[in-house]
């Protein structure tokens, strides 16, 4: 098969003006950070309401950042969902805290709001719900929650750039909202992330946490009073994002279209009554950063996939369940701890989604699974 026949499940699209625009970055003589990363920054925070915006190096530093914000480690307990990118948690154990998972909600895949109350003890600090796909979490109940028990939120919005929950845009309210710019994710820099912060969050604090904690002043005077990191995002990247940012609402609406078109063509071949489960039918409030299904549990997702890798399309595996990688059952997590998750954890399977993606990429993906399921007796 020709590489030009192969369908990735996703694929960045970078404009003329942004490559442009990063050769005269690199002809500045300034590429690291700089003058982009500002500007870039600047139109964070008109995008997120005005609200105090800071960009890093990826969008896993910029959780860990938050948690040291708020002087969450050792001792302390940070509860989220254990179908995730292992990087949600592992930032919890990088500040020395203990991770609580919370099982999923079956259909939004997302933090089981409702199952938070009965895990929260005297050392939980904060809730770090994850917006899964770009499907918001459940906001209302999370702040409620947290609010009502004296505990900060922190929002793994990785995926979440543009979507919205009750009309606002994730980032733009509650408290601390982090989010990626890998190449998978709906806008990119390359790598990288930004961090929302709110009012009253120590701005400086968090700037200096991403350059080994200096301080400067004046043209000579430098001081480090905390331990910081190496997360500073370049000028090349922060201009690719910066141009990015300017097509996200259009790359979004693309993919709310490519969305409608996958449920109208799975209704087509009757999926869901072969006992594949679909995302929930949320053409407003999601960016829709991924499109997964749940095959039945008698399908073998491995197969599943080379079948349909054997035909040109290329799915992906979005995700497994933290708690039962080898780091986190040495912790003393077991298969058995948080069902829902394991059972999707198990099946779900990642299609092809991404704004150049043709109307008739999505017949293509969804005829290939009609025959690949029928080959399972589906």
């Amino acid at each position: 098969m020709q590489s030009q026949d192969i369908l990735p499940f996703t694929r960045p699209d970078i404009d003329d003006d942004t490559i442009a625009g990063v050769v005269e970055v690199l002809r500045s003589g300034w590429i690291t950070t700089g003058p982009w990363c500002a500007r870039f920054e600047q139109a964070l925070s008109e995008f997120f309401g005005g609200r105090a915006v800071l960009v890093y190096a990826s969008g896993t530093v910029t959780m860990e950042v938050a948690l040291k914000l708020l002087d969450i480690g050792p001792g302390d307990e940070v509860m989220t969902t254990p179908l995730s990118w292992v990087a949600t948690s592992n930032v919890v154990l990088a500040v020395g805290a203990t991770p609580v998972f919370v099982d999923i909600d079956p259909v939004t895949r997302n933090i089981d709001a409702r199952r938070i109350e009965a895990a929260i003890t005297p050392r939980t600090r904060a809730i770090l719900p994850v917006h899964l796909a770009g499907l918001p979490a459940d906001l209302e109940a999370i702040n409620a929650l947290a609010e009502r028990h004296g505990l900060r939120v922190i929002e793994d919005a990785a995926q979440a750039i543009g979507s919205l929950w009750q009309g606002r845009r994730i980032g733009s309210f509650g408290d601390f909202a982090s989010f990626s710019f890998h190449p998978n994710k709906n806008i990119t820099s390359i790598e990288g992330g930004c961090l929302v912060l709110p009012e009253g969050a120590d701005v400086d604090l968090a700037r200096r946490l991403r350059l080994q904690g200096v301080q400067r002043s004046g043209l000579d005077g430098m001081d480090v009073d905390v331990v910081g990191g190496k997360s500073n995002l370049t000028d090349v990247a922060a201009r690719v994002g910066w141009g990015q940012l300017q097509r996200l609402e259009a790359f979004n609406a693309r993919r709310r279209d490519l969305a409608s078109q996958y449920f109208a063509a799975c209704d087509a071949i009757g999926l869901e009554a072969r006992g594949v489960q679909l995302p929930p039918r949320d053409l407003v409030q999601s960016n829709w950063h991924m499109f997964q299904i749940v095959p039945p549990a008698q399908v073998q997702r491995a197969a599943l996939m080379q079948a349909l890798k054997d035909r040109g399309i290329t799915t992906g595996v979005h995700y497994p369940p933290i708690h039962l990688f080898s780091l986190y059952r040495a912790r003393g997590f077991k298969p058995g701890d948080f069902p829902e998750a394991e059972r999707v954890g198990a099946s779900i399977l990642t299609l092809p989604l991404f704004p150049a993606m043709l109307d008739s990429d999505v017949t293509r993906v969804t005829a290939a699974l009609d025959a690949v399921l029928r080959q399972f007796g589906l």
